[in-house]
C-alpha cells in the first residue's frame, strides 16, 4: 500500500472535497469553475485550493479525497506515494491529476499536454507540423514537449533556459516519449537554443509555450533566454501564437513583448478550461469525457472560468515590461 493509502468506500461518508493541492494556490480562480461543474453534474463535491506546505500534508489530503488536481511543487515528488500511475505520467515524469480507481485506489495522471494543446489550436491549426519552442525546461516543459512534439507533429523544438542542465534533463527524460516503437531515432528533435547567432540560423517557429513563473530577468543566462525569445517575435516571417502557462500575473512580462510584436498570445488561465474533460473522466470513472462534460456545460464551465480570471485581484496586477539591451 503507498504512503498516500488506498481510500476505503464508504456509502454514508459525508461528500468528499476535491482539492487543488500546491504552494501558493490562494489566487487560483479554478474553484469557482469547478464547483460549478459539479453542481450542474450533480456531484458531491466540493472543490478548494488547499495549501500543502510538505509534501506530507499533500498526501494527507488525497486521503480523504475525491480527487486532486496536483500543481508545484509537487507534480513530480507525489509520483512515488500514490498507487499506480497512468503511462503517460510516467512518460512525462509528472503528475497533475490524481483520481480514485473502482477498488479505491490513488492513481496519477497528466491532463496538463491537453490544456496546451487545446489553448494552441484554439488560437491557430497553422503551427502543426511546424517548428515550435519553449521557454524554459522545468516540470511543466514536459508535457508542453508531448502537446508539440506528439499531437501537433512538431519536427523540432527549440527550447530558451537558462540552466544546461536542465535541458540535457528534459532531452533525457523525453527520450522515450519522442521515440517510436520501431526507431530509435526520435520523432522530434530537442535543440537547446543558447546564443542569438544560433537562433538566426534556425527556422522560426510558429508555436511558443512560456513555461515558467514571470520575472525579471537578472543573470546573463536569464537574459540571454528572453533575447532569443525577443529574437523569434521580431523575425518570424509571420506572427505564430504564444502560450504563457503562467497566470499569475494573467499578463505576463512575455505576453506583453509578444503583443509588441503583433503575436496572438493566450493566458495561462485558459489551460484551466481545456483540461476539465479530461480530468472529469476520470474523477468520475467515465468511457468518454464528452459523456460528462456536454457541449452546453463546457460553455457554461468557460464563462464562469473567465468572469472569475477577469475577477481575480491576485491574478490582475501590471508588471513592469522586458528591456531588451
Amino acid at each position: 500500500m503507498s504512503q498516500a493509502q488506498t481510500q476505503t468506500q464508504d456509502a454514508t461518508a459525508e461528500p468528499k472535497k476535491l482539492h487543488l493541492i500546491g504552494v501558493g494556490v490562494g489566487h487560483s480562480i479554478a474553484p469557482v469553475m469547478h464547483n460549478y461543474i459539479c453542481q450542474k453534474l450533480n456531484q458531491p463535491w466540493i472543490f478548494e485550493a488547499t495549501e500543502a506546505p510538505t509534501i506530507e500534508s499533500a498526501l494527507e489530503l488525497l486521503k480523504t479525497a475525491a480527487g486532486a488536481v496536483i500543481t508545484m511543487p509537487y507534480k513530480k515528488s507525489i509520483m512515488p506515494y500514490l498507487d499506480g500511475l497512468d503511462p503517460l505520467a510516467v512518460k512525462l515524469g509528472a503528475c497533475n491529476n490524481v483520481y480514485v480507481t473502482k477498488d479505491g485506489k490513488l492513481q496519477g495522471t497528466n491532463t496538463d499536454w491537453r490544456g496546451v494543446k487545446g489553448c494552441l489550436l484554439a488560437s491557430s491549426d497553422k503551427g502543426v507540423g511546424k517548428p515550435s519552442m519553449i521557454v524554459g525546461a522545468g516540470g511543466a516543459s514536459r508535457a508542453a514537449v508531448y502537446a508539440l512534439a506528439v499531437e501537433l507533429k512538431s519536427p523540432v523544438i527549440y527550447v530558451a533556459n537558462r540552466d544546461v542542465q536542465e535541458v540535457k534533463d528534459l532531452i533525457a527524460d523525453t527520450q522515450a516519449l519522442l521515440s517510436t516503437p520501431r526507431s530509435d531515432e526520435p520523432v522530434c528533435k530537442i535543440i537547446h537554443i543558447q546564443s542569438l547567432e544560433q537562433a538566426s540560423s534556425l527556422p522560426s517557429p510558429f508555436y511558443i509555450v512560456g513555461t515558467v513563473p514571470d520575472s525579471a530577468p537578472s543573470t546573463e543566462p536569464e537574459k540571454m533566454a528572453v533575447k532569443i525569445f525577443n529574437h523569434y517575435l521580431a523575425s518570424a516571417p509571420e506572427p505564430g501564437v504564444f502560450l504563457d502557462m503562467c497566470f499569475k500575473p494573467r499578463v505576463t512580462r512575455k505576453i506583453k513583448l509578444a503583443k509588441v510584436h503583433g503575436w496572438p498570445t493566450v493566458e495561462g488561465t485558459e489551460i484551466i478550461g481545456h483540461q476539465i474533460y479530461e480530468q472529469y473522466r476520470v474523477w468520475i470513472d467515465s468511457e468518454s469525457d464528452a459523456a460528462v462534460i456536454s457541449p452546453k456545460l463546457a460553455q457554461e464551465a468557460w464563462s464562469t472560468l473567465r468572469k472569475a480570471a477577469e475577477d481575480s485581484k491576485g491574478i490582475n496586477y501590471e508588471v513592469e515590461e522586458f528591456q531588451i539591451e
